[in-house]
């Protein structure tokens, strides 16, 4: 098996919702959610970024977005802000249910926090997660938290998830649509890719809409990278990056992750996990033609999206492997999708 480096996943959300039932979920192999640690190791899963997400409180008058989702087109709102004295603690439970993982698994998985730790776990067989968050909610915009967190292992972060943060704004969930969506970066927005950059903490800018995007090309002297995004011309979903962001990131020596959600994946932009492999083709041809092979990876979204049936879960990632070589794609570039990519541009953002 070629081993796999993931840009995404919302496995601390499912411990976070089942704290009782953690041991469980990560240590024994289950039929629920995508990952758990057994699952990692027969689909040769060998690390990847383990998302802090703040779910939205939940509001009786909200739209139904996984029923709109099935049934495109959609144009759903963004949801409110959530205020860091409010997403703080949930944050930081979400990292404790990280480092408990490296704890409870008698030394199969370990928090990275460099580039050589990384390579040293690929190399020993042992899976490596990085502490990443999913959206800036729990940090506050004197950036005190930033701080705390970096302490704690943070090494990648997003300024939103697809609703405002006193950093910048997201894209709403709609199809077919333009990233181009609201205003750019707030002045503390600005602030924290300076602060980010200067501790070396990775940008993530997928859920960015396009004039935030623009406003961190414009400002960052690190590699611009979207850990879980897919192709607009090919889905012309807001979440997807248009040909021109492609390029910038080309120019920049970043990098994107292809999302396995099939709403960001499908041509018709359904969330049905029934579909075959001639649309993820297209996704990463398109991706490959325009950003080259040293800039493409995978970011599979796993427990946080509904994912192609050929994939099902991350043991289904090596299907999807086979997938790209029986599309004509040479074992170098699959080893560069697979994992290498990601180390190079981590090696570039945080040194080595």
């Amino acid at each position: 098996m070629i081993p796999v480096f993931d840009g995404h996943n919302d496995f601390l959300l499912r411990l976070f919702d089942h704290p009782d039932q953690r041991e469980t979920l990560w240590l024994s192999e289950g039929s629920e959610g995508h990952l758990d640690l057994p699952r990692m190791v027969k689909g040769g899963f060998a690390g990847g970024f383990f998302a802090i997400y703040i779910p939205s409180p939940h509001d009786d008058d909200a739209p139904d977005y996984m029923a709109a989702m099935e049934n495109p087109p959609f144009a759903l709102p963004l949801p409110g802000l959530i205020a860091h004295e409010v997403a703080q603690p949930m944050a930081l439970a979400k990292a404790g249910h990280l480092m408990w993982m490296a704890r409870a698994s008698n030394g199969r998985f370990k928090v990275c926090t460099t580039v050589a730790e990384l390579r040293d776990c690929l190399a020993k067989g042992v899976i490596s997660g990085i502490l990443h968050m999913e959206g800036a909610e729990a940090i506050d915009p004197g950036l005190d938290a930033l701080h705390v967190f970096h302490g704690m292992g943070l090494r990648s972060i997003g300024p939103v998830w697809s609703r405002p943060t006193v950093f910048g704004h997201g894209v709403p969930f709609a199809f077919p649509g333009s990233p181009d969506t609201g205003p750019g970066l707030t002045e503390a927005g600005k602030r924290l890719v300076t602060e980010c950059n200067r501790l070396r903490i990775m940008l993530d800018l997928s859920h960015l809409n396009e004039a935030g995007f623009w406003d961190v090309a414009g400002l960052s002297d690190a590699p611009l990278v979207a850990t879980h995004s897919n192709a607009h011309a090919v889905t012309p979903s807001t979440r997807n990056l248009t040909d021109r962001q492609l390029a910038a990131i080309r120019d920049s020596g970043g990098m994107v992750g292809l999302n396995y959600a099939t709403s960001f994946l499908r041509r018709d932009g359904r969330q049905s996990p029934e579909m075959g492999w001639e649309d993820v083709l297209a996704h990463m041809d398109h991706l490959l033609s325009i950003l080259a092979e040293d800039h493409v990876g995978l970011g599979s979204d796993f427990d946080g999206a509904t994912v192609p049936q050929g994939i099902g879960d991350v043991v289904g990632q090596q299907a999807l492997l086979e997938a790209f070589r029986a599309h004509g794609y040479g074992e170098a570039l699959l080893r560069k999708i697979a994992h290498e990519n990601w180390f190079r541009v981590l090696e570039r953002t945080w040194g080595a």
